[in-house]
């Protein structure tokens, strides 16, 4: 079972004994997410990763990505939490208990 988030090279976000495919923009923000598991990563390191995928780097485009991605990623036992102000927080639910 793995207790760290994985995502490979093909677009799939592994994390205990499930997995899912993500879009390669949520592939991107998860890239930064993943290796930071339980930390915080700042919004502008985000919206800068989201401008170099498809241009948009303004606040709506990144919050509708980042909702999109926490509703694809609740299957699989994560959460993406926003700590205001800094950034989000990619976490397990069962840390939220």
């Amino acid at each position: 079972m793995n207790r760290l988030p994985c995502l490979d090279e093909s677009g799939v976000l592994h994390f205990s004994s499930r997995s899912v495919t993500v879009s390669p923009t949520q592939t991107e923000l998860l890239e930064l997410l993943v290796p930071n598991f339980r930390e915080v990563v700042p919004r502008e390191a985000l919206r800068y990763r989201l401008g170099q995928v498809n241009g948009s780097r303004t606040r709506n485009a990144l919050d509708l990505h980042m909702m999109r991605t926490r509703e694809r990623i609740q299957p699989l036992g994560l959460s993406i939490r926003t700590v205001w102000g800094r950034g989000y927080v990619l976490e397990s639910q069962a840390d939220l208990v």
